[in-house]
C-alpha cells in the first residue's frame, strides 16, 4: 500500500506544481510564528487529500520545512510526520474519523515519556482552496470542508491558482505530555482542539454566509426601530406609510453592498496586476494579529487612514490576501458613479451620505444596515477621518461611524467588537497634484468615469506601499475601563456619557493608527530636505540624517507597532532618488541632493506622514539648542505645557504620564548617538554634531511658529469671538508662510487653528469664555524662546500691523 501511495504521489507532483499557486501564512512561518528549526516538527491537516499533502509538501520546501513524507526518526523509531483528522473517501463527501491520527498522537507522546528533552513541535496546517461564502438558505454541495476525492481534484483544477497554506502557531507537545492524564485521554483532547482549531480558521477564512439582498432588506423593513422610525415619518408628513417604506427601501438600495465573490476573485487578478504596474513591492506588517482576532471569533473593524482612492482597494486587496474575507466598507455616496459604483458595490462597498441631517428615516435606516452586518458577523471597514487628507496628516476625526458602533455595541451584539487601526503608506500618491491645487482654492473634482481612466492613464512604477496593521481595541474593554456601569444602559436611550466616550475612542484610535506608521525612503528624505534652508543637502550628509532618524527611532522607539526599514541609509536614498522626485547636482566636492519649490511643496505631503514621530524629538533638539546646560529635570518640565498642543494636533502615541520616561529615553538616545554631551547631568550640544541636531530641530520650528503667531493674536484681543479668531489666524500664518518661504500648505490650514483653540480650552487657558492672560502669556513667552530671532521679529511687526 505504501508503494502505491508513493506512486500516486510521484505521478501527482508535476501536474500539481503546474495547477497549483500556493502561498504561505505568514510569509515567513518560521520567524513569525516563532519555529525554531533545531526542534523537531511535526504537521497536522484536517484530512489526508492527497493535492493537500502534495501542496503543503512544495510548500516546506520553498520554505526550509521538513517534508510531511519524511517520516520523525528519534530513538532508532520510524513514525509519521503528519496526522490527518479525517480520512477521505473516494466517491463519498463525507470524512471518516482516521484512527491512525490517534495512534499517531499516542506515539508522539510516548516518545516524549522516554526523552525528557525532547519536545516536538506541532504545527496545524489550514489549505485554503475555495473560499466562497455562500448565500444564506443556499446548502452548498459538497460541503467545503468534507469534499470527495472527484470534488477535490476538480477544486484543485478550478481554484488552485489561490491557493493558501496557513501556518498556524506551534504546539509544544512537551507541554502536553507533562499534563496530568494518560496519552490515550491526551491524544483525544488534542484531537478535539485541533478540529475547533481548523473550524475556527475555516470560518475566518471564508466568513458569514451572504445574505440575499432583497430578503435582508424586507427582514430590516420589518425591524421594530425602522418600523417606529416609518410609522413617524408617514404621521408627520400626513401620507401612507406604504409611500414611506418604499421610501426606506429606496435608502437601502441606495445604501446596501451586494457582496460577490467571484468579483472578489477577479479583482484579485486585476489588482494583482495593477499593483505590479504601480509598485515595486507590498509591505505588510502585523498581519498574525489579525487572523488570531478572527479565528477567536471578534467582529472586526477596521479603522484605517485615509490619503489615497488606492486605500479601501489596497486594504481589501491585503486583506485577502491574509487568508481574511476581505469587510464590507462604507464608501462616500460621491463614489456611487457608474461603472466604479456597481463594482464597488459588489466588492462589498455600503454607500453613505456625507451628512444625516434633515432625515431622521434615513439616519435609522442606516443605523440598521449598519447593525445587520455587526450581527450577522461581517468584518466592516470605514475611514474615521471623513475623507482623504490634502496635507498628508491624519485629519481630526469625525465621530458619526463610531457612535453608530457604540450603540451596536449596546444593543448587543454576540461576538467581541475588536477596532483594528491601519497605517497605509505609499512612496507615491496619485492624488497629490490634485491635493495641491484644491488646498490653493482650486474646487474639488467630482468623481466620474474620466477621473478614473486618468488615474489609470497614468501607470508607471511609483515605489512601494506599506499596510501595517496596528495595535488592536476591544471595544468592551475600552467601554468597561471608562464606563464600568455601561451594559446597564436602556436600549434606545442615548446615555450622556456616549459622546465624551465616542470623542475619546476616536482620539485613541487615530494615534493607533499613526503608532503603526512605517517608515521609508521618501519621507525620510523629505523630512530632512524640508528643513535644510534651500532644500538641499550633500547627499553625505542626508545620507547622515536618515541614518540618525533610523538610528534614533531603534533607541528611542516611538511604539512597538512602528516599523523600521531594514534597508541602510545609503540604500533608502537610492531607492528614493529612482523614484525622479529630486534633482542631484554634482561639483567638485561631491553630489547635492536637491529640490525646487513645486516639488517642495509637494514634499511636505510625505513629510507629514511621519512627522508625528520625530515631533518630540525635535521638540527637545529645539531645547537644548536654545536653552543649553539644562538638566533633564528642567527639560522635561519645559516639554510638558508644550506637548498637550502637540499632541492634540500630530495625534501623539505618548500620554502624559509617560512623558518623562520617552524624554529620558531620547536623551540617552541623543547622546549615544553624539549630538549632545552630559556634562554633570546637563546637556550642551556637540560641535561636530551641531548641524545635524539642528536639522532635527527644525522639523517642529513651523508648528511652534503657528502657536507663538496664535498666542499672540489671542493676547492681542482676548475678547475677539472664536469663529473671527480662526480667520485672523489663518489670515496670519498665510502672511508669515509668505514672508520666510514656508511650503508647507497645512501651516495656514483653519481646521489646525480650531483644534489648537480647543486644546487650550480643555488644558484651562480659556475658562468661562475667557482667556486666562496670564498662563498664556507665560506659554507664549517659552514659545518665542524657541524661534530664531528673524521670526520673532517679523512676529513682532505682525502684531503691531494687526
Amino acid at each position: 500500500m505504501s508503494r502505491i501511495k508513493a506512486a500516486a504521489r510521484s505521478l501527482l507532483r508535476l501536474p500539481l506544481r503546474l495547477l497549483v499557486n500556493y502561498s504561505a501564512l505568514p510569509e515567513e512561518p518560521v520567524s513569525q510564528l516563532g519555529l525554531d528549526p533545531a526542534r523537531p516538527i511535526v504537521y497536522a491537516l484536517t484530512n489526508d487529500a492527497l493535492s493537500d499533502l502534495l501542496t503543503l509538501e512544495l510548500c516546506a520546501q520553498q520554505l526550509g520545512l521538513p517534508s510531511p513524507f519524511t517520516p520523525l526518526q528519534i530513538g532508532g523509531q520510524s513514525l509519521p510526520r503528519y496526522v490527518c483528522l479525517d480520512h477521505l473517501p473516494c466517491f463519498s463527501g463525507t470524512p471518516v474519523p482516521a484512527r491512525q491520527s490517534l495512534v499517531t498522537f499516542r506515539d508522539w507522546l510516548q516518545l516524549h515519556r522516554q526523552d525528557p528533552a525532547l519536545d516536538i513541535q506541532l504545527v496545524p496546517i489550514t489549505l485554503l482552496w475555495h473560499r466562497a461564502p455562500g448565500r444564506e438558505k443556499r446548502r452548498l454541495q459538497p460541503p467545503i470542508h468534507s469534499p470527495s476525492v472527484w470534488h477535490n481534484s476538480w477544486q484543485v483544477l478550478l481554484h488552485g491558482r489561490e491557493n493558501r497554506v496557513r501556518f498556524s502557531v506551534p504546539v509544544s507537545l512537551r507541554t502536553l505530555a507533562d499534563e496530568r492524564g494518560s496519552d490515550e485521554q491526551v491524544a483525544h483532547k488534542l484531537a478535539r482542539v485541533a478540529r475547533i482549531h481548523f473550524s475556527r480558521q475555516r470560518q475566518a477564512a471564508k466568513g458569514p454566509r451572504l445574505p440575499i439582498r432583497q430578503a435582508l432588506f424586507q427582514q430590516l423593513l420589518a425591524s421594530e426601530p425602522l418600523c417606529q422610525a416609518m410609522a413617524q415619518q408617514a404621521a408627520e408628513e400626513g401620507v401612507p406609510l406604504a409611500q414611506i417604506q418604499q421610501r426606506a427601501l429606496g435608502y437601502l438600495d441606495e445604501i446596501g453592498s451586494d457582496f460577490s465573490y467571484r468579483l472578489i476573485r477577479m479583482g484579485d487578478t486585476l489588482l494583482g496586476w495593477l499593483w505590479h504596474k504601480l509598485y515595486r513591492g507590498i509591505q505588510v506588517h502585523g498581519g498574525e494579529q489579525v487572523r488570531r482576532l478572527a479565528r477567536e471569533g471578534h467582529e472586526i473593524v477596521y479603522i484605517p487612514c485615509h490619503r489615497s482612492h488606492m486605500d479601501y482597494l489596497l486594504l481589501s486587496y491585503v486583506i485577502y490576501h491574509q487568508g481574511l474575507i476581505p469587510p464590507h466598507i462604507a464608501a462616500g455616496i460621491n463614489l456611487n458613479f457608474w461603472p466604479a459604483g456597481p463594482l464597488f458595490r459588489r466588492g462589498g462597498a455600503f454607500f453613505i451620505r456625507r451628512s444625516f441631517k434633515g432625515d431622521k428615516l434615513y439616519a435609522t435606516v442606516f443605523r440598521e444596515y449598519l447593525n445587520q452586518l455587526f450581527t450577522k458577523g461581517y468584518a466592516v471597514e470605514f475611514f474615521t477621518e471623513g475623507g482623504r487628507s490634502r496635507t498628508g496628516r491624519l485629519l481630526q476625526p469625525k465621530t458619526g461611524m463610531l457612535a453608530m458602533t457604540l450603540e451596536a455595541q449596546l444593543r448587543g451584539i454576540p461576538r467581541p467588537l475588536t477596532f483594528v487601526p491601519v497605517y497605509l503608506g505609499y512612496d507615491h500618491v496619485m492624488e497629490v497634484n490634485t491635493y495641491l491645487k484644491e488646498l490653493k482654492g482650486s474646487r474639488k473634482e467630482k468623481e466620474n468615469l474620466w477621473h478614473v481612466l486618468g488615474i489609470l492613464g497614468k501607470l508607471r512604477n511609483f515605489g512601494r506601499s506599506y499596510v501595517n496593521f496596528g495595535e488592536p481595541l476591544t471595544l468592551h474593554q475600552y467601554l468597561q475601563q471608562r464606563v464600568p456601569d455601561w451594559r446597564e444602559t436602556a436600549e434606545g436611550h442615548k446615555p450622556d456619557w456616549l459622546a465624551p466616550t465616542v470623542n475619546g475612542l476616536a482620539q485613541q484610535l487615530m494615534s493607533r493608527i499613526n503608532a503603526a506608521a512605517g517608515l521609508n525612503g521618501l519621507p525620510l528624505c523629505a523630512l530632512a530636505l524640508l528643513a535644510s534652508e534651500r532644500q538641499a543637502l550633500p547627499r553625505n550628509l542626508l545620507t547622515q540624517q536618515i541614518q540618525l532618524c533610523l538610528e534614533l527611532l531603534r533607541l528611542a522607539p516611538y511604539s512597538q507597532h512602528c516599523v523600521l526599514p531594514e534597508a541602510g541609509a545609503a540604500e533608502l536614498l537610492a531607492q528614493t532618488l529612482e523614484l525622479g522626485k529630486f534633482q542631484v547636482e554634482e561639483d567638485k566636492l561631491g553630489q547635492i541632493v536637491t529640490m525646487d519649490r513645486y516639488q517642495a511643496i509637494l514634499m511636505t505631503f510625505y513629510r507629514n506622514n511621519i512627522l508625528h514621530l520625530f515631533a518630540l524629538p525635535a521638540l527637545l533638539a529645539r531645547l537644548i539648542e536654545r536653552q543649553e546646560g539644562q538638566s533633564a529635570e528642567q527639560l522635561i518640565q519645559a516639554v510638558q505645557p508644550l506637548y498637550p498642543l502637540i499632541q492634540a494636533e500630530l495625534f501623539l502615541h505618548h500620554s502624559l504620564d509617560d512623558l518623562p520616561a520617552q524624554l529620558e529615553a531620547n536623551l540617552a538616545a541623543f547622546a549615544k548617538l553624539g549630538l549632545i554631551e552630559d556634562k554633570g547631568g546637563r546637556y550642551w550640544v556637540h560641535a561636530a554634531r551641531q548641524p545635524q541636531l539642528l536639522l532635527l530641530a527644525h522639523c517642529i520650528q513651523e508648528t511652534l511658529l503657528r502657536y507663538a503667531m496664535s498666542l499672540g493674536l489671542i493676547l492681542r484681543a482676548p475678547a475677539t469671538p472664536l469663529p473671527q479668531l480662526e480667520s485672523d489666524c489663518q489670515m496670519m500664518a498665510q502672511r508669515l508662510a509668505t514672508l520666510h518661504g514656508i511650503h508647507a500648505p497645512e501651516f495656514s490650514d483653519a481646521s489646525l487653528f480650531k483644534t489648537l483653540i480647543a486644546t487650550l480650552e480643555a488644558q484651562g487657558y480659556r475658562q468661562d469664555e475667557c482667556w486666562q492672560t496670564q498662563a498664556l502669556a507665560r506659554l507664549q513667552a517659552q514659545l518665542q524662546g524657541l524661534l530664531p530671532s528673524a521670526l520673532r521679529r517679523t512676529l513682532a511687526a505682525l502684531e503691531q500691523e494687526a
